[in-house]
């Protein structure tokens, strides 16, 4: 149990896929501008990766080795299954977001269905791969990147609702600041690395 949560801590602080890895900048800056669509968008993402993760876990493992059910390697059809997983997942998350919820529909906007080529999903998808995890510390890694992401969007989209209050420079408005907010923030996410939160 100890280690399951140093992976989800791990994956939500130290290697936060926006912070450390960079991934989903596209999403992640075009919608952080306010929280409330910052907040949606965090939880689908959270939703999406610790749905598609295992999924993709027991596709790699009992289907595209050598080891599972066809007896050859498929790993080269990887890529492939893993987005049509996160695609079929994403589009129930919009279907859900577009019944309950029609004004977060509404401002997410084409940012919702861009969740599928949100690189901050394959690539948690390939880290886990990459990683050599099992069922449940796969399970534990998609939802800790998935939190990760989510604490690092609501927290940039506060601060930039703040910051347009305040008096910034012509050119650095807008990108060019949320960029500069962005690097701060993975340094301060980079702080905690080397931390091992078994011990605790």
């Amino acid at each position: 149990m100890g280690e399951l949560a140093n992976i989800f801590v791990k994956s939500a602080f130290v290697e936060n896929l926006a912070l450390a890895y960079f991934l989903g900048m596209c999403s992640y800056l075009a919608v952080s501008k306010t929280v409330k669509t910052a907040f949606g968008l965090g939880l689908a993402v959270i939703f999406v990766l610790g749905i598609t993760m295992p999924i993709n876990w027991m596709i790699e493992n009992y289907l595209l080795g050598e080891s599972g059910l066809f007896q050859t390697d498929l790993t080269f059809l990887r890529l492939i299954l893993f987005i049509a997983v996160i695609a079929s997942m994403v589009q129930l998350v919009e279907m859900i977001v577009e019944k309950f919820s029609p004004a977060l529909y509404n401002s997410l906007g084409i940012f919702l269905p861009l969740i599928t080529v949100n690189c901050a999903i394959l690539g948690g998808s390939l880290f886990m791969v990459a990683k050599e995890y099992n069922f449940s510390e796969s399970l534990a890694f998609g939802l800790g990147g998935g939190f990760g992401w989510f604490l690092a969007i609501i927290a940039i989209a506060a601060i930039r609702e703040k910051i347009r209050y305040s008096d910034v420079p012509g050119p650095m408005r807008g990108l060019g600041m949320a960029f500069l907010l962005t690097g701060m923030m993975g340094m301060a996410f980079m702080g905690l690395m080397g931390i091992d939160f078994v011990s605790f």
